[in-house]
C-alpha cells in the first residue's frame, strides 16, 4: 500500500488550474501531465453536468464511452492514446458554447487494481475552466474585424 501511495503524492502535488478561451468551431487540446507512473486509468469529468459527468474514461488499454455524457460522443479522445511520458491531454473537437465550463483531469496509477470501478478517488492532476466564446475582453473576434474592414474600404470605393 505504501509504494501506491507513494505514486499518488506526485499526481496530487502536481495539481494545477488552467483558464482556456477558444472560438465555436475550434478544436482545443486540455494539457494534463500525470509525469512518471504506470496509467492504468483516466477520468476526464466536467462535475457541473449531469450525471454522466464523464468527457471521457480510459482504461483497461481503450477508451470506455458506456459513462460517456452524450453530448463528448464522437468528439474527445486522447492526444496519446498510449499515454508516452504520462500525457493525458484531451482534445476536443468542434466545441460549442455548451462545453464551456470545469474540466477534472484524474489517473490512476501504480499497482492499483480500482480500475474496474469508473470513479477514480483522488484530487484532479488538472482542473481547466474552458470558456467558449465569440468575444473577447468584449472586442470583436479577429474575423469580426477583417469583415469590418473589407466593408470600410468597399464602402470608401462606392463612394468615390
Amino acid at each position: 500500500m505504501a509504494p501506491f501511495l507513494l505514486l499518488l503524492f506526485p499526481l496530487c502535488a502536481a495539481a494545477s488550474d488552467q483558464h482556456v478561451t477558444v472560438l465555436p468551431g475550434d478544436d482545443v487540446t486540455l494539457r494534463c501531465e500525470a509525469g512518471d507512473v504506470s496509467i492504468l486509468a483516466v477520468e476526464w469529468t466536467r462535475p457541473d453536468l449531469e450525471p454522466p459527468q464523464y468527457v471521457l474514461l480510459y482504461r483497461h488499454k481503450h477508451s470506455d464511452p458506456t459513462l460517456q455524457h452524450p453530448s463528448f460522443t464522437g468528439r474527445v479522445e486522447l492526444v496519446d492514446r498510449e499515454l508516452k511520458d504520462g500525457d493525458v491531454s484531451l482534445t476536443l473537437k468542434n466545441v460549442t458554447s455548451r462545453d464551456s465550463g470545469r474540466y477534472e483531469c484524474r489517473v490512476a496509477a501504480g499497482g492499483s487494481r480500482r480500475t474496474k470501478r469508473a470513479i477514480i478517488k483522488t484530487d484532479p492532476i488538472t482542473v481547466i475552466y474552458l470558456e467558449v466564446t465569440d468575444l473577447k475582453d468584449g472586442h470583436s473576434t479577429p474575423l469580426h474585424v477583417g469583415l469590418a474592414a473589407v466593408f470600410g474600404v468597399v464602402a470608401v470605393l462606392l463612394l468615390l
